[in-house]
């Protein structure tokens, strides 16, 4: 029985930590699980659905209204003469069909379904941008984690270094070629080390808390992966800045709408306009009075011309709205245009800096990781002092942290210049 306990909570600790591992992802799949659980992608979606009932709700005023009518009414009206019926209960009962068919409407329902056909492109566009800004967010993040897990690697190899230091210091002092003071700066070494481990450590676990929101899943993950990006040289500004200009969602959703915008102007533009109207109806009627009853068939027909040329000025104040809202986009759009210039050239710049700075940086760490090997053996031989292997172990750590952060920051550039350039993920 004992046996037998052990045996299922052995089997339970490990089906739970097993459980509870995180889900080590590459950037394709981190990418690839984001576009199918992101929220921004699924509110595109819905958008999507929205504006094509939009289409349908516009287009159904286009083509025939048509009703299923029915009536039963029971009467008596003792006022009336007696040869007209008076003081005689009246059963009327009637089915048929109404319709109603817009012949002319100085244009205005041809306008609203354009504009609704205009709105099917935006969502399109919506769609797209929700895509890019996902990739945008997920790789940036998806980096911001393998800078994390670069920089407590370096801080644990800073700590592991420091100890090591602190027990050749008390090997040296037992062996009468060191004093208590470089075993105390030893000690002093290890323990300034300690919040650098700390808040590396708390970085990497918000660095995957921020992957996995941006993945919208419910599950712990982690990232695998180089910091070893290939540097380019980027596209000239010229270039970038027309891709940009013809590729940005962003860009095209807003000249869609600018249309839209103009439909309106029509639309309102047409509300104390004539419009003619087909209308008709027809079915069954009976009528029962005393004795007598009758019933048949009946239907009319006719065409309405309806013409509000005066109703206060209501017309003109919904064009004078329609108008603003218009010019208001079109001020939007510039305002657009030299937002997606700057953007442009802030991420060439951002690209081109940090590619410079991690070429510079290429032979830097190599050269400082030498240096300190070289301290460490002259400390150990007696001919360096534990200020110059110090100098050394600070000069390896900062040319570690500054070529990840190097390399991060060139990654980051590049999904930014991508995005906008409109062009990320293709």
């Amino acid at each position: 029985m004992l046996r037998t306990t052990i045996f299922m909570i052995t089997l339970l600790t490990v089906a739970t930590a097993a459980h509870a591992a995180p889900q080590i992802l590459t950037l394709e799949q981190a990418l690839s699980i984001a576009l199918e659980k992101s929220r921004e992608v699924a509110r595109a979606g819905e958008y999507g659905k929205s504006v094509q009932g939009r289409y349908i709700e516009e287009r159904a005023a286009a083509l025939p209204q048509i009703s299923l009518n029915s009536a039963y009414t029971a009467s008596e009206d003792r006022g009336m003469p007696i040869q007209f019926g008076g003081g005689m209960k009246q059963y009327d009962s009637s089915l048929g069909l109404s319709f109603s068919q817009p012949l002319y409407t100085w244009g205005k329902i041809g306008a609203a379904i354009k504009a609704a056909e205009i709105g099917l492109q935006t969502s399109d566009e919506q769609m797209k941008l929700a895509r890019q800004v996902t990739r945008r967010d997920v790789t940036i993040a998806f980096t911001n984690l393998l800078l994390a897990k670069e920089l407590l690697r370096v801080a644990n190899e800073e700590m592991e270094q420091k100890k090591r230091h602190h027990d050749e210091s008390r090997n040296r002092f037992a062996a009468g070629v060191a004093t208590d003071y470089d075993i105390l700066a030893a000690e002093v070494a290890v323990e300034n080390a300690v919040p650098a481990q700390i808040r590396a450590e708390n970085q990497l676990k918000i660095s995957k808390e921020r992957l996995r929101f941006n993945l919208a899943v419910d599950y712990d993950v982690d990232a695998i992966g180089e910091l070893a990006p290939k540097v380019e040289t980027g596209k000239p500004f010229a270039d970038a800045l027309k891709q940009a200009l013809d590729k940005r969602p962003e860009l095209k959703d807003l000249n869609h709408r600018i249309g839209i915008y103009g439909q309106l102007v029509e639309i309102a533009s047409a509300e104390n306009k004539p419009r003619i109207d087909m209308k008709g109806s027809g079915g069954w009627h009976r009528l029962e009075m005393g004795d007598m009853r009758s019933s048949g068939a009946l239907w009319n027909v006719g065409v309405f011309l309806s013409f509000p040329f005066f109703d206060g000025m209501r017309s003109d104040g919904k064009v004078m709205q329609a108008k603003s809202d218009l010019a208001s986009k079109e001020i939007e759009k510039r305002q657009l245009v030299d937002s997606i210039r700057l953007q442009v050239e802030t991420s060439l710049n951002d690209l081109r800096e940090a590619g410079e700075i991690y070429q510079a940086l290429s032979g830097t760490v190599r050269q400082a990781e030498k240096l300190l090997s070289m301290a460490e053996k002259g400390f150990e031989f007696g001919v360096k002092i534990r200020l110059e292997v110090e100098d050394a172990q600070t000069n390896l750590l900062k040319a570690r942290v500054n070529r990840a952060k190097a390399a991060a920051d060139y990654l980051m550039a590049k999904a930014n210049l991508d995005w906008a350039m409109g062009g990320i993920g293709e």
